[in-house]
Formats: C-alpha cells, structure tokens, sequence
C-alpha cells in the first residue's frame, strides 16, 4: 500500500555539507577532510574533527556525522544518515572502503564523499596513480579537499589529514588553512572636509501633548 493512503511523509534525503577523501599509497592510506559543520544554511562550527578513530590503524572520515548527531545520542530511533569512508592498513596491506548512508559498501583505491565530492573527485581522477609517494599523496588529498571547500558552499576552514601506515596513525589537525580571513592594509575612510556640502536644510519638529501621566514614586 502507499504510504501517502495513511498521510506519512517520507523521509527526505539528507544532504551533506562536507567534503572528505581518501587515496591508498605506497605505504598506506591518506584519508582528508575539511572542518566546517552546517545546520542547513547556517555554519555551526568552523573546526570541526570528521576523522574519527576506529582502531590504533583504522580510521573514519564521516560526511553527515556531526549533524547526525541527534540519532548517535539516541541510537534505537533511527539509522545513521551519513556517508563515510573507512581506511586502514592490516597485515594483508592497505584498504579503503566508501561506505553509503543505505548500507552498501566499495572497495576502491582512492575515493571522494559529501556535497563537495564532484568537485575533489575531479581531481583525484585527474592526478592519481599507483604507489605514489607520501608527499605526493599528502599534497593530492590536501589539493582533492581544497577542491571541494572552494566549489562547494556547504565544505570550508580547515583541511585536516590522517596518514596510516604499518607503523601506526599520524593525525595532522589543521594541515592547511584555506578560508583565511585577509589583513587589512589601511583605513579606508575619507578624512573630514573631503566631501564638499552643497546645500544644508533644517527643518524644525513641531510636538503636541497627546497624553500626560504623573507617577508617584513611594522612596521609604
């Protein structure tokens, strides 16, 4: 039967103001991520962490985790909205994994997620390859993030990265400042008498007493 018959209002899909990525090295995973949350059209946090730990060599990027967070603190209600990317470095190598908000999961060597991913995947598609050596990668996944924090409204701040590699997890909060507010360089206000006054009108106001009350004021 439709669920209209019984006057129940589907669920609309959630959409996602984050930017997040991953690419698989030579010597493991790189996994970026900007650090701006929205509530709608509103920016609630510019720092916000979305790499979150799983394992000492196992970590997650979330795109809709931080505004999600109303179903975590309440976890029988509902399924968690969001889309995350899973990397990690096992005895078996490196594994990245892009999983969906309905469940489904992929298994790929590089991967963008979030309302910024058409803009960072355009350009992991463009310049990754193989075996890639970690400043290389670093600069890649940094580049792929920045994509999506410049073409992407709901994407901005910060770009953090998390390198995984056999030995363990390094987690680089604030790798690059992007949206950096610019300095002043002087004042730009006219000086008094700049501006020439042509003509000066005062005009006097005229009041009448409409109502009048009196208060007594009891000071003991």
């Amino acid at each position: 039967s439709n669920l209209s018959e019984f006057d129940y209002k589907a669920p609309s899909p959630r959409k996602t103001g984050t930017t997040i990525a991953g690419i698989v090295y030579k010597d493991g995973v790189i996994l970026g991520a900007d650090t701006r949350a929205t509530d709608d059209m509103v920016v609630a946090s510019k720092n916000c962490m979305k790499i979150h730990y799983i394992a000492p060599k196992i970590y997650c990027c979330g795109a809709g985790v931080a505004a999600d967070l109303k179903q975590m603190l309440f976890r029988y209600q509902g399924h968690v909205g969001s889309s995350l990317i899973v990397g990690g470095v096992d005895v078996t190598g490196a594994h990245l994994y892009s999983v969906y908000p309905h469940g489904s999961y992929d298994k790929l060597p590089y991967v963008s997620m979030g309302s910024g991913a058409a803009a960072a995947v355009s350009v992991l598609e463009d310049r990754f390859k193989p075996n890639m050596e970690i400043e290389e990668a670093k600069q890649l996944v940094r580049d792929a993030i920045a994509a999506g924090i410049f073409c992407d409204l709901g994407s901005g701040s910060n770009v953090d990265l998390c390198v995984i590699t056999e030995a363990g997890a390094e987690y680089l909060q604030g790798y690059d400042k992007l949206a950096t507010r610019g300095k002043r360089e002087g004042q730009y206000r006219y000086k008094p008498g700049t501006t020439a006054v042509l003509t000066k009108t005062v005009t006097p106001l005229s009041l009448d007493v409409v109502s009048e009350s009196v208060q007594i004021m009891n000071s003991k």
